[in-house]
């Protein structure tokens, strides 16, 4: 029998030493990198979260198929999925135990719903974890997190720009100036965000009065008083902040059984969830039809080729407001450990907040930049608006990513 000669404490250092060399070189050159999506997968706010996956795990796909991480000596990236449910409450459980269980990841994006986003980057940045979202609230961004990147205009911006784009459209079709305003919307973070800029000064500032302001709290049971109110004020347009296709769906149907389709009074939707494909499956396409949506990205003419192949990919209609952001956030975190050399948070982190870049990502936006500010914000975004034409929402502002002029729906 061969007798084992003890190493000593010499050769225990050594042999510490040397693990410790192979466990830095693993994590400077490691097989695989993970990268977390944290989005609804269940519940009212299902479909927009399954639309984010599609887009998410396309672009896994693609860094992969093209080499993966170069700088990481061609490590693969991986998607880690998490559910945030149908409350904050979930979300945030959801979250903590995404960073439990998932100490090395390098970065994430979600929630979505602004209300599930602000409890999920509680934990996130906690976490030190770099945190990427499309939800609109200023909230968001609006506490000091350093771990924190909206890569949309916030609720307030949107506000801001939103109304006055309507108003010049409005009245370079019709030859009137609209005098009178409707909000019905619900009372998630996001909507609230978007109320309050438009009730201090904006309806102000371009003469509208607010003759009907409606909100509840989502899922939408019956909107049957929400229309008579519309028909006793007669607003020349109705700003409509639900937040899910369901009571989306509820809204166009209730309208159109009282005659207030899009047709006759303009309707303005705000949200990606207002260009879910099955909208046009769940009610009539007339119901839908000439409805405008203000919302934060849609593919512009750089995004065509990817678009094109999403919808073969997918076999979804089209390529929209959800799975272009969940496309980009995993190319920008892609970047973000590219530029860092490291797949470590801190070192992520620090190299999206000094990105700039105008290719790549960023043509993936219509202003063509990702950069965020000190807050976390991304710079230059804009508010994007389509229009249904013929059952498909179609791009009409601004110039870079508009296929269509957009009309204003003939008023009785």
């Amino acid at each position: 029998m061969a007798l084992i000669k003890p190493i000593g404490r010499r050769g225990a250092l050594s042999l510490a030493g040397a693990a410790a060399v192979a466990g830095k070189a693993r994590a400077d050159n490691p097989a695989e990198v993970k990268i977390a999506m944290l989005v609804p997968l269940s519940g009212p706010w299902a479909r927009s979260g399954l639309l984010e996956q599609m887009g998410a795990r396309m672009a896994i796909d693609d860094v992969n198929g093209a080499g993966g991480i170069k700088a990481l000596g061609g490590a693969k990236l991986k998607l880690m999925e998490f559910d945030a449910g149908d409350s904050s409450e979930k979300s945030k459980d959801a979250a903590q135990r995404m960073v439990a269980q998932e100490p090395d990841l390098a970065g994430g994006f979600g929630a979505w719903l602004s209300s599930f986003t602000l409890a999920i980057t509680e934990v996130t940045e906690r976490a030190e974890l770099p945190w990427l979202t499309l939800s609109y609230s200023d909230a968001i961004t609006g506490r000091g997190f350093k771990y924190v990147f909206q890569s949309s205009p916030t609720a307030d911006a949107q506000a801001e720009e939103i109304v006055p784009i309507i108003m010049e459209l409005a009245e370079k079709a019709s030859g009137k100036k609209p005098t009178k305003v409707a909000i019905v919307g619900d009372n998630s973070a996001s909507s609230i965000s978007f109320y309050k800029p438009l009730k201090d000064h904006v309806f102000k500032n371009t003469g509208l009065t607010l003759v009907v302001d409606e909100v509840f709290t989502p899922p939408l049971s019956d909107a049957t008083s929400i229309v008579q109110k519309l028909r006793s004020g007669k607003p020349d347009f109705v700003l409509l902040q639900s937040t899910n296709v369901g009571d989306d769906k509820l809204l166009v149907e209730k309208f159109a059984e009282f005659g207030l389709t899009a047709k006759k009074m303009p309707l303005i939707g705000g949200g990606g969830h207002w260009c879910a494909p099955e909208l046009t499956k769940l009610t009539s396409p007339d119901n839908v039809e000439g409805v405008i949506v203000a919302l934060a990205d849609w593919p512009g003419k750089k995004a065509a080729e990817i678009g094109k192949r999403f919808v073969e990919r997918t076999k979804e209609p089209w390529f929209g407001h959800d799975s272009i952001f969940a496309y980009a956030h995993v190319m920008i975190l892609k970047e973000a450990i590219e530029q860092a050399g490291s797949a470590e948070r801190h070192k992520v982190n620090a190299a999206l907040h000094a990105m700039d870049m105008t290719t790549g990502p960023a043509d993936l936006f219509p202003d063509g930049r990702v950069s965020y500010d000190e807050k976390g914000r991304r710079r230059g975004a804009k508010v994007c608006i389509v229009q249904y034409h013929d059952g498909v929402p179609t791009p009409v502002f601004p110039e870079s990513i508009a296929t269509s002029p957009a009309f204003w729906p003939k008023t009785s």
